[in-house]
């Protein structure tokens, strides 16, 4: 789909007069284009001066971390920053984080006035809580930003930020036919060892389909009502390239997800299902065969559209996964100023 193509389709989505609340992929679709414009004009960043830049393994942390430095939404000048953004490796222990913010509280100013709820770091896998003062400062006050999923425990929901999964596939993101034959019930590309006994039941079901190739065959994907990941890292992988030909994504967990990409911004509850690993194969087939469907329907719709705000690309374009992070950012520029503690 070309970027006109595509921001005549968003247009289409966030305009009052022409998309009920339902069908819309946003939280708040009434506001979301106007302050993503003010986004763009107004937010400014201060990175703390590093002596090397980082290398991060994670692909969508590598991305992000490069568009970051290399975007107008960079300054120099720390009084004009709406968020300060602290540079560390991945692999950075835990009292070396202690060590860090107490060199950016004795060095600078900025931490001090909001005990470093202002502040925002990226660690791909989440930082644990610590001991220290000045690492649980950094833990409890600042947004983390993580990759999706995020470990159990490494994630406050109401502060920290998840990046969209880069996807291995090599689908095309477009919109999926309205009228296309969804004569499967379910896809699962399976990698083998996951969760094997459910798998197992899966492939004995005519309706659904266990591969454990990449989703480059499209003809599964496209003909399949609802695809299935497993709650972890590798799984989710191709969450967005199934969304984007329409498969509703179905995410196998026995807890609540707080952490999809996004979280603050899309409609997850339309988009997705969370069906637990203990219904087995024929209690998570009764829930997929229960959806009514209207409902599906609407969920296939609310995917493709919300797809394209998970993208990732070289070059940062309008809406895609990088800016949608960095609007997420800006709407936690607005800090809370804690009670300071005496003792350090």
């Amino acid at each position: 789909m070309t970027t006109l193509t595509f921001l005549l389709c968003f247009l289409l989505l966030v305009h009052p007069s022409s998309s009920s609340s339902s069908s819309s992929p946003y939280l708040y679709p009434s506001t979301f284009s106007m302050n993503y414009n003010k986004m763009l004009t107004s937010f400014k960043i201060f990175i703390y001066p590093t002596i090397q830049r980082i290398i991060f393994f994670s692909p969508s942390a590598s991305i992000f971390y490069e568009s970051l430095f290399n975007s107008a939404f960079i300054t120099q000048e720390p009084e004009e920053a709406d968020l300060f953004f602290v540079v560390f490796s991945p692999e950075i222990s835990s009292r070396s984080q202690a060590r860090l913010v107490r060199e950016l509280r004795t060095k600078y100013p900025y931490w001090n006035r909001t005990l470093g709820a202002d502040h925002f770091f990226i660690s791909p896998e989440g930082i644990d809580f610590s001991s220290d003062r000045n690492a649980l400062e950094l833990k409890k006050n600042s947004v983390q930003v993580s990759v999706f999923p995020t470990v159990s425990g490494k994630f406050i929901p109401h502060k920290d930020i998840s990046l969209s999964p880069v996807s291995k596939s090599s689908l095309v993101l477009s919109h999926a036919p309205v009228n296309m034959d969804r004569s499967c019930l379910g896809y699962l590309k399976w990698d083998g060892k996951t969760e094997a006994e459910l798998v197992e039941e899966l492939r004995l079901d005519s309706e659904f389909v266990v591969e454990t190739e990449p989703l480059d065959q499209l003809g599964r994907v496209k003909s399949s009502k609802f695809c299935l990941f497993f709650y972890e890292a590798e799984s989710t992988l191709d969450l967005t390239a199934a969304m984007a030909v329409g498969c509703v994504p179905v995410v196998i967990v026995d807890r609540p997800v707080q952490d999809f990409p996004l979280m603050d911004v899309l409609r997850w509850s339309e988009m997705a299902l969370l069906i637990g690993n203990r219904r087995g194969g024929q209690g998570l087939k009764a829930v997929l065969s229960g959806v009514p469907e209207d409902r599906y329907e609407r969920m296939r719709g609310v995917c493709v559209a919300a797809a394209h705000h998970m993208v990732w690309n070289a070059e940062p374009q309008a809406y895609d996964a990088f800016h949608m992070v960095m609007y997420q950012l800006w709407m936690r520029r607005h800090t809370i100023r804690y009670t300071r503690r005496e003792e350090f």
